[in-house]
């Protein structure tokens, strides 16, 4: 599933032309906003707990929960903030290619997590990379490498993951990275749009100006229950 932008506002956000409600809505959360049991892993760097970044994500959150409509959001809490570098396998995603090969489509998510983790043994640690922001969403921040270097890098692990792993998304050449504040549960009415996009240039213009390089953490293969919480099974940085 392609990560919505701006550029795609109103296929991803608005209720007009929706025959049904929003793809996660009562897999991965339920109406009243909380977080689904729904284990995972993925690799994912985290953003630094207590850094300036996490402080500036808060005021992003504040203010688009300050916005028309932010009921119709689940808002996922700050410990859970990262950029995911690669995506693991997921319950209720178990077909391919979203499934590494080799791998019992009906094997515990437990379990494959501890066969990814194997296949990452003697795995070359992730040379550093940069990101910065390239657009705020309704749902958090679309971010790229800051330099067009930091890019390479960050899509060669990508690749180096992929080969490890023994599977590619079809998503994996143009994959758009992003921190994620919010999933939508509810449409948004029509004409949202007037009062949602100024100010999420106005958030994006500042949040910028605060923050020109996010603070990431070393990318980590990680295991998830829900999306609270993404806890470390082996450091890649």
């Amino acid at each position: 599933m392609r990560y919505p932008t701006r550029e795609t506002f109103a296929t991803h956000f608005l209720e007009t032309g929706k025959d049904g409600p929003p793809f996660y809505l009562g897999r991965r959360f339920d109406a009243g906003g909380s977080f689904l049991f729904e284990p995972g892993n993925t690799v994912v760097s985290h953003v630094v707990p207590g850094s300036a970044t996490e402080a500036a994500l808060g005021r992003v959150r504040t203010r688009l929960e300050a916005l028309p409509h932010a009921g119709r959001f689940a808002w996922t809490p700050p410990e859970s903030w990262h950029m995911t570098v690669f995506q693991g396998t997921i319950e209720g995603r178990r077909t391919a290619p979203f499934w590494p090969a080799g791998m019992d489509l009906d094997a515990p998510i437990e379990e494959t997590t501890r066969l990814l983790d194997a296949r990452l043994e003697g795995f070359a640690p992730a040379e550093p990379f940069a990101v910065r922001l390239v657009e705020v969403t309704p749902l958090g921040l679309v971010v790229a490498g800051a330099t067009h270097d930091d890019e390479h890098r960050l899509r060669a692990l990508r690749d180096r993951l992929a080969e490890a792993f023994g599977y590619r998304h079809p998503d994996h050449d143009d994959y758009t990275f992003h921190v994620t504040l919010a999933y939508v549960k509810e449409w948004l009415p029509a004409g949202a749009e007037a009062a949602y996009l100024p100010a999420l240039d106005a958030i994006g213009r500042d949040f910028a100006a605060e923050v020109p390089v996010l603070e990431l953490a070393p990318p980590a293969f990680c295991s998830f229950r829900d999306m609270n919480l993404f806890s470390p099974v082996r450091m890649l940085g």
